[in-house]
């Protein structure tokens, strides 16, 4: 197994379920960021939800290559619509978003890397 296909992949599910666990505790930080972007506080759940199980798939991927690849692909869709969020609201502060979307990005790269497209 690569080296950088492992490192890659720990730090972006290590980083989404980070994530998800300030999502479930409803940290002020992420309530007040989904306010700016004009979404409302019930939704805070939810996108722990999706992050965690990111997370875990990602994880989950180096038993089953599929899910691990569906993860990657689900995260990095996950971030391309937040980042169409914060536009839409005219939120920039995107320096967070950046890091959990290369990180999701460089998952699915390497993933693709290792495996082969759809392996």
């Amino acid at each position: 197994m690569s080296v950088a296909y492992v490192i890659v992949t720990v730090l972006a599910a290590a980083a989404n379920l980070f994530a998800a666990g300030l999502d479930f505790v409803r940290h002020p930080m992420i309530v007040s960021n989904l306010a700016k972007t004009g979404l409302s506080e019930r939704w805070v759940i939810p996108a722990g939800v999706l992050k965690g199980a990111g997370g875990l798939g990602l994880l989950l991927g180096f038993a089953v290559p599929a899910i691990g690849t569906a993860a990657a692909i689900g995260l990095v869709l996950f971030f391309v619509t937040a980042f169409a969020f914060h536009l839409w609201a005219r939120f920039y502060a995107l320096a967070n978003w950046s890091v959990f979307f290369a990180l999701s990005v460089a998952a699915l790269a390497v993933d693709i890397a290792y495996r082969g497209a759809w392996a």
